[in-house]
């Protein structure tokens, strides 16, 4: 090899390649001849480099390692080369489009995610009955601090409080003294904070009682509007009147008048419940300011919604007109309790929504932190007045709460047949608002045990209701076991209401958690504690039941994972398939899933149903649970369903056919979705 070098730098250099540059692993096909230089069968070529020059090509056009980038490129718009880079290149567009239109499509049509007041059941606790950690005999925070592992393994992710703002305890916390502050007898704001990073570090969810309606006659601005303080004196509602007469014929929820006078103001202060509970004056903007910034201070401390407390008193009539008497002939120096009056002047007044629409925006605002969606419930007793509880719901434009709570199945106990409890169930469905999310109850401190009320032999049936209704149930503390009333004494009534009327009090279902069979049922070393304890704690108490597969409790968590876990128990179709007087069936599937469930409840006497007419189920059905315990796994067919006084079965079935679409009356949703199996999806139907 050699190089022959014929002129300087300056002006240009002309340099020859005088040995030829073997290449034996390239074939060139015909299409390259004109491109070829060189003798074919040597199959060589020879590069001249002379910079400068126009005349002087590339001559050699087989590839080879580290041919400049003119070769290559005189190699790149070959049709054999650049043909397929354009086919990819124009098959990773199509491919990219087609992805971002399949996840555009994905997105529309999903419906919207669970939010997780929906996904899991609402489990109340009282904290003066949950566990005690200090000894004093009365629960409180830390108590419930030591107890989260509770709520984990019933699968319950959130958990409602009951008051603990500082109080003077007249109504057991629903006299607030201060919203800002956490009463000593439950611990101190730093026991607070402790606890709702607890909860929140296990995924529980907080939601505390907010109550708007009165403060405590101890608070601040109470005592300055007694005193006729320029900026508070119109805080509360205040009439005149005398020790003798008061303004109007207002009667207490507590009983007699609801009208207190107050010598200092020489006036009468208006309270719906005690006289130690003043009503706020919710038409003064000021009062409406104050409130708004209390619900802002919680949700600042990072609390995951709200149970706005007797809403429906929040407003009363401004003209302060005697209330319309149930019975015109009764003489009206004998009302002395809310039942006897019509209360069109103060409840659900106008404006009432606007209030509660207001602390809804605020909530939305700290709801668009993700994932801390903020919720809210109202709660109202309105009786018969169904209409009215709907519009706590909101309207199609203006959100509200995302339910109020559905109190309808308290009325169990007076209604125990199959035919009943369909009724009571349709009463919400049938008047909910389309779309809405619905819930049920059937126990609260301010109501007796439902295991007293309707025997201890339906709390299982009971549970599995609950747990396989569409929509969210919300538990009472205990009633996972089965407790029940305890026996209270007239000399050991605590509850203000029972002082009044000793036949309603509210102590008997007030009683401790039973968390074992020691001393206090687990609940605390104190020597005494504030409500006796049930003599069967026993036997009914956590630690036992965790034991026991049978057990209420047990089988309440069973029914809580599968709730979970079963696409048509949690947001599918629930339709009505059977009801007489023993028993209360019902459907829950979902659109494009084969698999669904029957629910046959029996609410009276051993029972036996055919439902041999509904072509929608297969002749045989598999016992996925029953309430008796030794009844599992038994085939069932169709027309001989045999139920036991209190048994409740959940009965699992694979079917192409779907009830709903031809049985619109007697089926619900409230957000239509349905499955589709190739992708393992929900989507918009």
């Amino acid at each position: 090899m050699f190089l022959d070098m014929s002129s300087g730098t300056a002006n240009g250099s002309s340099m020859e390649l005088g040995e030829c540059i073997q290449n034996t692993g390239f074939h060139e096909d015909d299409k390259t001849e004109d491109a070829v230089s060189g003798d074919e069968e040597n199959r060589t070529s020879t590069v001249r480099m002379s910079p400068g020059r126009e005349e002087d090509t590339y001559t050699q056009i087989k590839p080879y390692a580290g041919m400049p980038k003119e070769v290559l490129l005189l190699y790149s718009v070959q049709a054999r080369y650049r043909l397929p880079r354009e086919i990819l290149f124009w098959l990773t567009i199509v491919c990219t489009l087609a992805l971002v239109a399949l996840t555009i499509t994905v997105i529309v049509m999903s419906p919207r995610c669970l939010s997780w007041w929906q996904s899991s059941p609402v489990y109340q606790i009282y904290p003066r009955s949950f566990k005690d950690s200090d000894s004093d005999g009365i629960g409180d925070l830390k108590g419930i601090l030591d107890k989260l592992d509770h709520f984990q393994y019933l699968n319950i992710k959130a958990i409602w409080i009951s008051p603990f703002y500082k109080s003077p305890m007249k109504d057991f916390g629903y006299d607030v003294e201060d919203f800002r502050d956490i009463d000593p007898l439950f611990g101190s704001m730093q026991d607070f904070d402790d606890l709702l990073a607890a909860m929140h570090d296990k995924g529980l969810k907080l939601i505390m009682d907010f109550i708007p309606n009165h403060t405590s006659d101890t608070h601040q601005w109470f005592n300055l509007s007694s005193s006729g303080h320029a900026q508070y004196k119109d805080y509360y509602i205040w009439a005149n009147c005398n020790t003798t007469h008061a303004p109007n014929n207002w009667v207490s929820v507590f009983g007699n008048s609801s009208w207190t006078y107050v010598e200092e103001r020489q006036q009468c202060y208006y309270h719906q419940f005690l006289k130690e509970q003043p009503d706020l004056n919710f038409r003064n903007p000021h009062v409406q300011r104050e409130m708004t910034e209390i619900v802002r201070f919680w949700l600042e401390k990072g609390v995951d919604g709200f149970r706005m407390d007797a809403v429906k008193h929040i407003l009363e009539a401004k003209h302060l007109r005697d209330e319309p008497q149930v019975d015109p002939q009764q003489d009206p120096d004998t009302i002395d309790t809310e039942f006897e009056l019509h209360h069109d002047y103060t409840t659900t007044q106008l404006g009432l929504h606007d209030i509660l629409q207001a602390w809804r925006g605020e909530m939305d605002v700290y709801s668009r932190e993700p994932g801390r969606y903020r919720f809210m419930v109202a709660e109202s007793y309105d009786y018969e007045e169904t209409d009215k509880t709907m519009m706590y719901y909101g309207t199609p434009y203006v959100k509200e709460s995302d339910f109020p709570f559905n109190f309808y199945l308290m009325d169990l106990p007076t209604n125990l047949t199959g035919t009943g409890a369909q009724g009571l169930v349709n009463l919400w469905m049938a008047n909910m608002p389309v779309g809405k999310w619905p819930n049920w109850v059937v126990g609260n401190h301010d109501k007796p045990r439902i295991s007293s009320s309707v025997g201890q032999e339906y709390i299982k049936v009971i549970n599995m209701l609950l747990l396989t209704l569409p929509g969210t149930p919300t538990t009472y503390y205990g009633e996972e076991i089965g407790m029940v009333n305890i026996n209270v004494t007239i000399d050991e009534i605590q509850d203000p209401f029972g002082k009044f009327n000793p036949n309603a009090s509210r102590d008997p279902q007030r009683s401790p958690m039973q968390w074992s069979d020691g001393p206090n049922a687990g609940f605390s070393d104190a020597n005494h504690t504030w409500l006796p304890l049930h003599p069967h704690h026993t036997t009914v108490n956590v630690e036992a039941q965790q034991k026991d597969s049978g057990s209420v409790l047990s089988q309440y968590r069973a029914l809580s994972l599968l709730r979970q876990a079963q696409l048509p128990l949690h947001r599918g179709w629930m339709c009505y398939i059977w009801s007489d007087a023993d028993v209360f069936a019902f459907l829950r599937e979902i659109d494009g899933l084969d698999k669904a469930f029957l629910v046959v409840l029996n609410f009276g006497a051993d029972s036996v149903i055919n439902l041999s007419a509904i072509t929608e189920l297969p002749e045989q059905l598999t016992l996925h649970m029953s309430t008796n315990q030794e009844n599992y796994g038994m085939p069932v067919i169709k027309s001989s369903i045999a139920t036991a006084r209190g048994e409740g079965l959940l009965l699992e079935y694979s079917t192409h056919m779907r009830f709903n679409p031809g049985h619109a009356s007697q089926c619900f949703v409230s957000e239509k979705a349905c499955y589709l199996g190739a992708l393992d999806i929900l989507y918009k139907c």
